[in-house]
């Protein structure tokens, strides 16, 4: 503590040193140098500059002197609170405690993690009431939106499988198209075959004849079964196809509405997806008791001040408000040592101002006396502009 104020008197020091050589430089301030006071107008100007002057420094020590006697208020409030007994000094402690604990709080909140957005936090608040059942409608659209989605990719892979499954009917179709063909073109051989054996070879082939005619039937007859099974399966999977498309087109309806509804909730809630909506839901809820939370401080920060304001009062300190913002002070004596001489070096400031304006006014009205008494031709006129100063000035 010692070593503190040691440092802070000597920074002092040398601070009214290279202040006080500052000044010296500005002292001659009225100056008649190049000036011809035979001539009216010059001297008329030189002596206005002069009660101008006079004028100046009155109102700088005016206000200089009020400052000064506030500063030294505020030193004066320093002893009263050190000077308080033991019991009236734990219950300002008490109150400085809480105001100190609190400014704590509040400073960590506002210094803290990036909160939400305010045009999000006025959003989600005016939709307070509907958010809820928005999150719930946004999900069940969405996740309509998927099954939508995935029966028209089932819808799509049958359709597909099927339109497979009919190109290979009416492939077999045409198959067995070409073996009747075939089959005709084999019985129509062997019955010239068997014709040129009996009239040229004189051979007996009426069961070449049977047998031909037996096979051939028989061969046509299992075609025209595996034909017709295939014209059969063919219309089937054509029925099939065409319920499928129209299932299709059901689905795809769906999907559109879905999907016009989904973008709907989307641009009424500005978001992109229900996780979206339920972040911003939780963040506002969040935001929303934080809020709850610093008003609640804020107000109770409000009501220890009024508190120590009151006690201030109470202990015949002249300006209390200035403590309720420096409540920190109050408890912690190296704050209040440094307060303290920051005060001292603002009143030794003040008082070496009103000192030059003190020396300045002094130097003007002795120029102006000696101007009367060096040049007595001049004195009336002298004497007239000092009268109109004082009137003005309300000086006596």
């Amino acid at each position: 503590m010692m070593g503190l104020i040691r440092k802070l008197l000597s920074k002092l020091k040398k601070t009214e040193e290279a202040e006080e050589l500052e000044i010296e430089q500005y002292d001659e301030v009225v100056s008649r140098d190049s000036i011809d006071l035979h001539d009216e107008s010059q001297r008329t100007r030189y002596i206005e500059s002069c009660l101008d002057q006079i004028r100046d420094a009155q109102t700088q020590i005016g206000q200089l002197t009020r400052e000064y006697s506030t500063v030294t208020a505020y030193l004066t409030d320093i002893e009263e609170l050190e000077a308080l007994p033991d019991e009236e000094k734990a219950e300002l402690y008490q109150v400085a405690e809480r105001i100190s604990g609190f400014e704590q709080e509040r400073k960590i909140y506002e210094e803290g993690k990036q909160r939400m957005a305010e045009t999000d936090f006025r959003r989600m608040e005016r939709m307070a009431e509907e958010v809820s059942e928005g999150i719930k409608k946004l999900k069940e659209t969405e996740s309509y939106q998927d099954k939508i989605r995935q029966d028209l990719n089932r819808l799509s892979s049958e359709r597909h499988a099927y339109q497979y499954r009919k190109h290979e009917l009416q492939s077999a179709m045409a198959n067995f198209r070409g073996m009747i063909v075939i089959t005709g073109f084999a019985f129509v051989t062997c019955m010239i075959l068997l014709l040129l054996m009996q009239f040229f070879l004189k051979m007996d082939i009426h069961i070449g004849y049977l047998l031909t005619a037996g096979a051939t039937a028989l061969a046509i007859f299992i075609i025209y079964l595996k034909y017709t099974d295939a014209a059969r399966d063919k219309q089937k999977v054509e029925r099939t196809i065409n319920r499928l498309i129209l299932l299709q087109n059901k689905v795809k309806i769906r999907y559109v509405n879905n999907t016009n509804l989904l973008e709907y909730l989307y641009v009424k809630y500005k978001v992109n997806s229900s996780d979206e909506l339920v972040r911003y839901w939780e963040a506002y809820q969040t935001e929303k008791e934080e809020r709850e939370r610093i008003k609640n401080l804020y107000a109770d920060l409000d009501f220890e001040r009024s508190e120590l304001m009151s006690i201030l009062r109470r202990f015949q300190i002249r300006y209390p408000e200035i403590w309720i913002h420096q409540a920190q002070a109050i408890i912690n004596k190296k704050e209040m040592v440094e307060i303290r001489h920051s005060l001292i070096l603002r009143r030794q400031k003040l008082r070496r101002q009103v000192e030059y304006n003190e020396k300045m006014a002094e130097s003007a009205q002795a120029e102006v006396r000696s101007l009367a008494e060096e040049f007595p031709v001049y004195a009336p006129e002298i004497f007239a502009m000092v009268s109109r100063y004082e009137e003005e000035n309300g000086d006596s």
